[in-house]
């Protein structure tokens, strides 16, 4: 059968013979051209004469069929029916009304023979197209608004999906009916969405349309098709998608139990004072918004010149959404919620990602890779206290629509879409957005090497999409990032430890929190827990590197293996140590590590662009396994785009490596070698210690009567980044008290350099080597005169000492340097110094 034509009818006994009639003639008139066909009339449980007269038209010639649906399921369940009843090399679905006259069966027949596409359909809404007779002027913003709406969620690129007259190469109309579940009006935009998933061209076509009175679309119909819409968009979602998003956040919440069993007093061990950092964080924010003031911006630390928040990691597009959580449980809920669902979150964008473009259909071994870009060993490193670097959900997003404007399909959405995600995790991490665009550009780099087929085709698209990128991003995040740089309390670059960078070593031993790590082996390779930014372990680039030297000839693989090592050889930074001699070499780092933005970065950081990158290797090597022991080429599933190279073809030599494949033996060591490269490094529950109750003396508002307007509490020694309880009694008990120093990153020096903390003042430094050593200074009239200028500096109201290692000591040079003793008052040491009023 050359050609079959389905129509589909509902009660359609008025126009169904001209319908009929017309098709009929029309094909007669070139019986040469046509070929045999066939005309199908799927009779959608009329409740008048339609079958009656379909059947008439069969009696009268027997290419006319009837197919009829004892009830009215709707216009998708009847295409369905009469689709999977065909058998023509080419299927027409046209309406009964003939809305579009079958002349255009000419051009979309001609358009099907010259291109490459598998589909052409009817558009009411190209330039060329013709309307001769209007639907109301309600009807047509109502489809124009529903055209939008699918172009957005379903099938970007196709300006008219509805338009009822459609020509589908035969075997790929009846695979995608076969495969839909739709009965109603959005079956278009499901067997549309089936053709682009699986990689089968559409092409759309201008044709002429003329409204017909007595259509079966009524208002009510519209929102039916919104609900299908979302039906459709949830119906990708397997019980193994849901089981691997709830693994994942069991995964979480295994890792944060013991915070989450103690959320009054609970303490992430390792976490330094960041946790009281980022819960005060959470607080401000909230308090802000309370009170609708400027959230980028705070007086509550480093009184009286306050504090920069869109230069410190706030992470308002999680910390604004947060607020009514913040408010109702409090701050430290909502840094357990962030850390645990965003983890979680996080892998599941990974999950999607892998599943969508490197391993089409194949779940399990997505879930593996997603699970090792999540969950290794730096980001859990970063979970101790950096959620910025640890809630990475939209990275993968990023990743998505920039592979997405290499296919070219639509790029202005793509583009768009691409400026809305960045401008969204500007607000949630910078160094991550700028750590993801480093791996992009090199993964580019690299893959444009290996493959200049695939760099010629994408370029164009990639570069006009990035545009219309930042031409989004940047109007939105404009204001903010000028605030940023050149608001109050901003600054240039930071001052970091000069031993920022990576040993070679750090990237074969295990992190302190893995499973067979030890905190004694991992702490001289890093900085600090948190910023344990290798520690992959010799066993998993073990078997990287064999997977890598085993399938070098797929593009993908060799363009992350390279990306891989050139992150890797980056996070060594300016200087790298030839192992087993005294000689460095100038690392690569060195030209870079001034340009701007780069020079705040954290060298050692960009070792975590591996952990994705050494997932989706494990992701493609899991598929070329299972495909050799199964006997079967993977390449990419139906109905998923892939990375080019991706698919996993066989190649030379496959019928001998699939008999060795298939021997047990051989299965169980591949199995045995991925065990042994991950279990290892599998992460253990974050440890935590009870903190500090607040003392009565912030708890019950005592501090109330020592502070008059603008004055600040002046807690000893002051916050800084090795004692920064005084935050914690600030966030969770309200903002009334500014606070003198802080835990920040502000400007210092004539450069306004970034420092963490205040700038450093006499009086404030001599308290820190006291709280260190224990000794007490000489304390003289210079060191008094020093302290009152310091006092007015933060135009103090109430110096307190609390209870702490060293008391004794602090508390004599306190004495010393005021001239009088403190007065216990709610638990701490209280020095009135604030100026005489009303108030005292």
């Amino acid at each position: 059968m050359d050609l079959s034509i389905v129509v589909p009818a509902y009660n359609e006994s008025g126009r169904l013979l001209p319908t009929l009639r017309a098709i009929r003639d029309h094909l007669d008139t070139d019986p040469g051209r046509w070929g045999s066909w066939e005309l199908i009339v799927v009779d959608d449980g009329s409740t008048d004469d339609t079958a009656g007269i379909a059947r008439e038209a069969a009696a009268d010639d027997p290419r006319i069929h009837l197919v009829a649906a004892p009830v009215n399921r709707g216009k998708g369940h009847a295409l369905r029916l009469g689709v999977l009843a065909s058998y023509g090399r080419r299927v027409l679905v046209t309406d009964a009304d003939l809305a579009t006259p079958i002349e255009e069966l000419d051009q979309l027949d001609r358009l099907l023979d010259e291109g490459d596409a598998d589909a052409v359909i009817g558009s009411r809404a190209l330039p060329d197209s013709r309307i001769d007779v209007h639907q109301w002027r309600g009807r047509e913003w109502l489809g124009r608004a529903g055209n939008l709406l699918i172009r957005l969620i379903a099938v970007p690129g196709l300006r008219d999906t509805q338009c009822g007259f459609k020509l589908f190469d035969g075997d790929r109309a009846r695979a995608a009916f076969a495969a839909s579940r739709l009965d109603g009006w959005a079956i278009d935009v499901e067997i549309l969405r089936h053709f682009r998933r699986s990689g089968w061209p559409v092409l759309e076509a201008p044709v002429r349309w003329s409204h017909r009175t007595g259509s079966k679309v009524r208002p009510l119909d519209y929102g039916r098709v919104l609900g299908e819409l979302v039906r459709l968009r949830t119906a990708a979602v397997t019980r193994a998608d849901l089981a691997v998003v709830a693994l994942f956040c069991l995964a979480s919440l295994f890792l944060y139990q013991n915070l989450w069993f103690d959320l009054d007093r609970g303490y992430l061990t390792d976490a330094g004072q960041d946790q009281n950092q980022w819960e005060w964080f959470f607080a401000v924010t909230a308090d802000n918004v309370t009170h609708l003031r400027n959230p980028l911006f705070t007086h509550a630390q480093n009184a009286p010149d306050g504090v920069n928040l869109m230069a410190n990691t706030v992470m308002l597009g999680l910390s604004v959404p947060l607020t009514p959580v913040t408010l109702l449980l409090g701050p430290t809920v909502t840094w357990a919620l962030v850390l645990t669902f965003g983890l979680a979150a996080t892998a599941v964008a990974w999950y999607w990602l892998i599943i969508r473009w490197v391993t089409p259909g194949r779940r399990a071994p997505a879930a593996l890779g997603a699970a090792v870009a999540a969950f290794a060993p730096p980001m859990i490193s970063h979970g101790n206290a950096h959620p910025n670097f640890l809630v990475l959900f939209v990275l993968p997003l990023i990743v998505d629509r920039t592979l997405r404007l290499c296919a070219g399909r639509d790029v202005v959405r793509d583009g768009v879409v691409l400026g809305l995600l960045a401008t969204y995790q500007i607000f949630i991490g910078e160094e991550p957005l700028l750590l993801a665009a480093m791996g992009l550009l090199l993964f580019a780099l690299f893959y444009a090497l290996l493959d200049r087929e695939a760099a010629r085709r994408s370029w164009r698209p990639l570069l006009r999409g990035t545009g219309i990128g930042l031409a989004v991003c940047l109007p939105l995040v404009a204001g903010p990032l000028a605030w940023q740089f050149f608001g109050p309390q901003s600054y240039s670059g930071v001052m970091h430890s000069p031993e920022t960078y990576n040993s070679p070593r750090a990237f074969l031993e295990f992190a302190g929190r893995s499973l067979f790590g030890t905190d004694e082996r991992a702490d001289p390779l890093a900085m600090n827990r948190t910023e344990q930014n290798a520690f992959y372990g010799w066993p998993l680039l073990l078997l990287a590197g064999a997977i890598v030297v085993r399938l070098w000839q797929r593009t993908l693989i060799a363009a992350l293996a390279l990306t891989a090592g050139a992150a890797a050889l980056l996070s060594l930074g300016t200087d790298i140590p030839v192992p087993f001699t005294s000689i460095t070499l100038p690392g690569p780092w060195t030209p870079l590590g001034e340009a701007p933005l780069l020079e705040a970065v954290i060298e050692s950081r960009i070792a975590m662009i591996c952990a994705p990158v050494l997932g989706m290797i494990l992701a493609v090597a899991t598929v070329a396994a299972t495909a050799s022991l199964t006997g079967t080429a993977p390449g990419a599933a139906a109905g998923a785009p892939s990375v080019s190279g991706a698919g996993v073809a066989p190649g030379a030599g496959t019928d001998a490596r699939r008999s060795r494949f298939r021997d047990p033996a051989v299965s169980a060591l591949g199995a045995a070698a991925l065990a042994a490269a991950l279990v290892p490094i599998l992460p253990t529950p974050y440890q935590v210690r009870e903190r500090e109750e607040v003392p009565a003396f912030i708890a019950d508002g005592t501090y109330r009567r020592y502070l008059g307007p603008g004055e600040s509490l002046v807690t000893v020694p002051l916050p800084n980044t090795g004692d920064a309880d005084a935050l914690y009694w600030q966030s969770s008990h309200g903002f009334d008290f500014p606070l003198a120093g802080g835990y920040f990153v502000g400007p210092w020096g004539p450069d306004d350099l970034g420092i963490y903390g205040a700038v450093p003042r006499h009086t404030s430094q001599l308290l820190d080597r006291v709280a260190d050593s224990g000794e007490i200074p000489g304390i003289g009239p210079l060191q008094r005169e020093q302290a009152r200028a310091d006092l007015a500096e933060w135009s103090a109201g109430v110096v307190i000492l609390p209870p702490q290692y060293n008391e004794d000591a602090l508390q004599q040079t306190l004495e010393a340097l005021l001239g009088r003793p403190g007065t216990w008052i709610g638990g701490v040491l209280v020095w009135d110094v604030g100026a005489p009023g009303p108030s005292r």
